[in-house]
């Protein structure tokens, strides 16, 4: 703190508590102007009720001298008046690095049994896959939903279901949550012009069994084979290598009706999961991982 906002600092505070000091003595000694009944002739509702005036309580002036002294006695112990640090050398960095190292000595106990295991073994794990549900709430569930099914909004993805963009083994998944994820898909109005794009909307929603004009779905494959083969596949089941998604079943990214999927064509999407290497410690992202890797089978189970 430079030394005018030092002395800025303890003007305001000597100016506080001068006058609120000078109210307080000055309420002890001020006599008011009585009437004869003790009253100061103010009266309301039709003289129904009477302004008097009563001496300050002892315990209301007892109290307020604790308080004046408990404020004096902490502007001497603890820093707060200016650049003066305190009787006791108390600083609030000082508190922060022991409760910081008080709290990573929690983690080290807590996480220390499990770093040995590998993610296939910690989601059989029951304490390692709750601990991995928490972390996942606290970092995840704002895009994918509490219960991880995804967000058709964002493009979130489902990540209970048996249907992955880049894979998903474990390493994979952990992978996606240090490093993140950017999908890039373009738009192609200017290329298929507008009725290209229901043609091929039209062929993309007959490969999830909706009933489309046929002679749309046929236009449309002929586009697809010559313009998105190259990223979804011959057989549009997608690409994991660059998290082209499949195209033949339900799950849909930003909505599987045609007025979504003519959007996606015309206008292309670009999502994008953010790098947590920063936020999350190796431990923490391999938790929810294991959660992860845990609860996607449940998905395939119960889809069978």
């Amino acid at each position: 703190m430079s030394s005018f906002w030092s002395g800025w600092v303890k003007f305001l505070i000597v100016l506080n508590l001068g006058i609120t000091l000078l109210l307080f003595v000055w309420a002890l000694r001020i006599r008011i102007p009585t009437q004869h009944d003790g009253t100061t002739g103010h009266v309301w509702a039709h003289g129904v009720l009477r302004e008097a005036v009563r001496k300050l309580p002892t315990w209301w002036v007892l109290f307020s001298i604790g308080i004046l002294i408990w404020g004096l006695s902490y502007l001497v112990l603890y820093p707060g008046f200016g650049e003066y640090q305190g009787t006791l050398g108390w600083t609030s960095q000082q508190e922060l690095e022991r409760d910081t190292l008080a709290n990573g000595a929690k983690l080290e106990a807590r996480f220390s049994p499990w770093r040995d295991l590998s993610i296939e073994q910690l989601a059989t794990d029951r304490d390692a896959t709750h601990a991995g549900d928490r972390l996942y709430q606290d970092n995840c569930a704002a895009c994918h939903g509490a219960t991880a099914r995804g967000n058709s909004v964002v493009g979130a993805p489902n990540l209970v279901d048996d249907d992955w963009l880049y894979g998903g083994e474990s390493a994979t998944i952990l992978a996606s949550i240090l490093e993140g994820r950017s999908g890039v898909m373009p738009g192609w109005e200017g290329v298929l012009g507008r009725d290209g794009v229901n043609e091929v909307a039209a062929y993309v929603v007959s490969l999830s069994g909706v009933i489309a004009p046929a002679d749309w779905v046929a236009a449309g494959k002929s586009r697809f084979d010559t313009l998105c083969v190259a990223c979804h596949g011959a057989d549009a089941r997608g690409n994991r290598a660059v998290g082209a998604p499949n195209l033949t079943d339900k799950s849909w990214l930003y909505g599987g009706d045609f007025a979504s999927i003519t959007q996606s064509i015309r206008h292309g999407r670009n999502g994008v999961m953010p790098p947590w290497r920063h936020r999350l410690t190796a431990d923490q992202a391999r938790l929810i991982a294991a959660w992860l890797y845990a609860k996607a089978p449940e998905e395939k189970t119960d889809a069978q």
